[in-house]
């Protein structure tokens, strides 16, 4: 019996011919790669290593840091530095535009380093998020405009799950695929080729204790969901919250779902909770890739131009018709609204 085993690397360079890419993109997802193995290496330490607890700082966002928090933001300046790809980058973790000096590199990286850190200390799975944007031409990576590009501009885009093993999930616009890490031998293999959300699911993941500030149509949406087989939608429904995107989107790759993280009565004033440059924009151009659909409530994440580093924005994505359902509620109530205005 044959057994061939596709490396990430080897299928970055038959992607690079097969696209008639220059090679600067493996390069730059190899840079990656090798970060992301770190970091899997330091959350498989864990306790024995020192890495648990709080740092004793927060970050810009005014969130405590977990040891982890600030190791893996490290790594991640660090490791993708060195090659000279990266002009500049930009962190969660930080408040203002990382400039790689010396760097001839034509390509801008934002990162979340260290996603669902509140789980760190538990033992349940957290993840690393990346966004990928080419320099503009005439740009510098010093400026803060260079960085303010709608998503549809990612080059690549996706995230790192330390979880029961290590997985590589990413896509560079020509659909999805995973990898996972051999720990054995250090290398990262093709495991789940040409990921697709299925358009139908029973599954959905929200912050059940913020029922009380969420928006008519997010609460429609959820009674239906609850009333189960004896209500409108005719079939029962299971919710599931991990308080941890990357586990909540690879688990919609893995099986269908939709994920929320709308906007409420509470957040409002914010924009929304989750950051639109580390979390929602390369995780809605994994989801599109993957057949699915990434929305504010209204509005496609993607198209959405920034207008700072640190903006947060309403997410609501996943399967395609659940989705669908969750923007037409949106639509029905802004239409009521708007009538009882006038």
């Amino acid at each position: 019996m044959s057994y061939k085993r596709v490396t990430l690397s080897q299928f970055l360079m038959e992607g690079q011919h097969r696209y008639g890419g220059s090679g600067t993109l493996t390069s730059l997802l190899t840079d990656i790669r090798t970060t992301c193995k770190m970091i899997s290496h330091e959350v498989n330490r864990g306790a024995m290593a020192g890495n648990m607890g709080v740092a004793g700082t927060e970050n810009v966002q005014g969130e405590e840091q977990k040891k982890l928090d600030v190791l893996a933001n490290d790594i991640f300046l660090h490791m993708t530095a060195q090659s000279g790809n990266y002009a500049a980058m930009a962190s969660e973790e930080l408040e203002d535009v990382h400039v790689v000096h010396g760097s001839a590199g034509r390509y801008l990286l934002l990162f979340d380093p260290l996603d669902g850190s509140s789980n760190i200390d538990i033992n349940i799975a957290v993840g690393s998020v990346f966004s990928i944007l080419r320099l503009p031409d005439g740009a510098s990576g010093e400026t803060l405009e260079s960085f303010l590009q709608p998503g549809v501009k990612q080059v690549a885009a996706g995230y790192a799950i330390y979880g029961s093993s290590t997985m590589l999930v990413l896509t560079t616009g020509h659909g999805v695929n995973g990898f996972t890490l051999d720990q054995n031998i250090g290398v990262f293999v093709l495991t789940h080729p040409n990921m697709r959300i299925p358009e139908d699911a029973s599954e959905f993941a929200i912050n059940a204790s913020r029922a009380r500030f969420w928006e008519p149509p997010v609460k429609r949406y959820i009674d239906e969901c609850l009333a189960g087989a004896e209500g409108p939608r005719g079939r029962d429904f299971n919710m599931r919250w991990v308080a941890a995107m990357v586990a909540e989107v690879h688990r919609i790759l893995c099986r269908g779902g939709v994920f929320m993280y709308p906007v409420d009565d509470k957040n409002t004033k914010q924009g929304g909770k989750l950051r639109l440059m580390y979390e929602a924009n390369p995780m809605a151009f994994i989801v599109e890739q993957a057949g699915g659909r990434a929305i504010t409530g209204q509005d496609r994440i993607l198209d959405i131009n920034p207008t700072g580093l640190h903006q947060r924005v309403g997410v609501i994505l996943g399967s395609k018709n659940e989705v669908d359902r969750l923007e037409r509620y949106h639509q029905d109530y802004e239409a009521t609204a708007g009538k009882a205005e006038v």
